[in-house]
């Protein structure tokens, strides 16, 4: 039997934030950086296109916006929260939750690696890892 795929698609809205400058910090982003970084994160908008196991991510802020396109189970290339590139994985830890380990080619700095889920009630929960210290953000669907 072939498992369901969780839906992911939509247009999210930020709903809370817990430990993003804190995250921040861990990564080393200066104080003048964190605060706009901060400020614009925190009504960010989140698009996501889904086919099957392919994911397409449009993140948009007041500063910047991101893209990302992956399919689970293989590789790409990506971001960290701070801006530098590195390799990532990602695979599914449960039935609804997608786990991203970060490579930095140097593999300087802290570990990274981010998570996004659907729970139960139909939020997306993001967190977002330096070592250890996490950040977690809940969305709902717009």
């Amino acid at each position: 039997m072939e498992r369901a795929i969780p839906d992911f698609s939509g247009t999210w809205e930020m709903k809370s934030s817990e430990n993003f400058e804190e995250l921040l910090k861990k990564l080393a982003v200066n104080k003048m950086l964190r605060l706009i970084a901060v400020k614009a994160a925190s009504k960010p908008l989140v698009e996501i296109t889904q086919d099957g196991e392919t994911l397409s991510i449009k993140t948009s802020t007041t500063v910047r916006t991101t893209h990302i396109t992956f399919t689970v189970g293989q590789e790409f290339n990506e971001a960290t929260v701070d801006g530098r590139p590195c390799t990532s994985f990602p695979r599914w830890e449960t039935d609804s939750k997608i786990t991203c380990e970060q490579t930095l080619p140097k593999g300087e700095g802290p570990k990274t690696s981010w998570t996004r889920e659907i729970t139960n009630d139909g939020k997306l929960i993001l967190t977002m890892a330096a070592d250890d210290v996490i950040c977690t953000r809940v969305y709902e669907r717009q």
